[in-house]
């Protein structure tokens, strides 16, 4: 199974990434409010990137490394 990180876009212009095995319901899941916390009050979101990981122990390993980058960069992890 793969697992993906993504980036989304809030409406407030702030960034959140996640991990996912299925991107489509997890989307539905923060647009419709049912998405984590950070989400629910900036909705609707837009789906800006993502990066394939063979496991979920990679997806969180490279979700890590995402959320140390600062803003300017966090688009550019995901052409690397």
């Amino acid at each position: 199974m793969t697992w993906l990180v993504y980036l989304l876009e809030c409406a407030d212009g702030s960034y959140y990434a996640g991990i996912t095995n299925r991107l489509e319901h997890r989307l539905a899941a923060h647009n419709s409010g049912g998405g984590a916390r950070y989400t629910r009050a900036r909705r609707p979101v837009t789906l800006l990137a993502t990066q394939d990981h063979p496991d979920r122990s990679e997806a969180s390993k490279a979700e890590a490394r995402l959320k140390k980058l600062p803003r300017a960069e966090k688009l550019g992890f995901f052409k690397a």
